[in-house]
């Protein structure tokens, strides 16, 4: 099955209950939740009561994605804000990445491990029979608004050629720079949870959204 997950990052948050309800309206069944620290990435996003006042909107699932230095200190605070999926970097823990997929997993909840643009898509390997779902980051996270980078692409494949070879039936994420003229690519490459910002919300918020989840659930490749 192909997800759309659209990011907030890229709503008006003057309006944020209101274009989340019209990206539903185009069909997305999750939605994307970017939390940035300013150290692991050099940005700041929206935190814990961002996320408790869309979960109160949304039936949608919330597909949380930490871009914070040892994210294991807030894995239970998420949990317990809304979050359906925590997302967690490879980089960025501080105990054994094992112990956080498994603290996640203890609440009852979907775990996934992320990783930037220029970590080796091998170092996922030892956890490919742990994780859920594995976020390729096709952008260097922490802003939103940037071009695809080609280079992930092979990740993407490789990735899921790993996962094929073990007989695993995970989840792959790709985070940035998707849009209606690349998406066919990542797609193609393996990719079945696709967020997208800009080209979800800019625009006819609705329309966009139906777009790809039109696309999505009659794709071939």
């Amino acid at each position: 099955m192909i997800i759309l997950s659209p990011s907030i990052l890229s709503a008006d948050f003057t309006i944020l209950g209101e274009q989340m309800k019209k990206a539903e309206a185009g069909g997305n069944e999750y939605f994307h939740f970017d939390v940035m620290d300013g150290m692991f990435v050099p940005n700041l996003s929206f935190g814990l009561p961002v996320l408790s006042s869309i979960r109160k909107a949304t039936q949608k699932v919330l597909d949380v994605h930490l871009m914070i230095e040892a994210p294991e200190r807030y894995v239970d605070r998420f949990i317990d804000a809304g979050a359906d999926i925590i997302t967690v970097h490879r980089e960025a823990c501080c105990v054994p990445l094992e112990e956080t997929i498994e603290k996640i997993h203890s609440r009852g909840k979907r775990a996934g491990i992320a990783i930037k643009p220029h970590t080796g898509v091998t170092s996922l390997e030892p956890y490919l029979e742990l994780a859920d779902m594995f976020l390729i980051m096709t952008v260097e996270p922490g802003f939103g608004g940037q071009e695809y980078m080609d280079m992930c692409t092979d990740k993407i494949k490789t990735l899921r050629a790993m996962l094929n070879e073990k007989g695993i039936d995970a989840d792959i994420e790709v985070d940035g720079g998707i849009t209606r003229e690349n998406v066919s690519t990542v797609l193609d490459a393996g990719a079945n949870v696709i967020v997208m910002g800009s080209s979800v919300f800019k625009g006819d918020i609705t329309d966009n959204a139906s777009y790809f989840t039109d696309l999505f659930r009659t794709y071939k490749g």
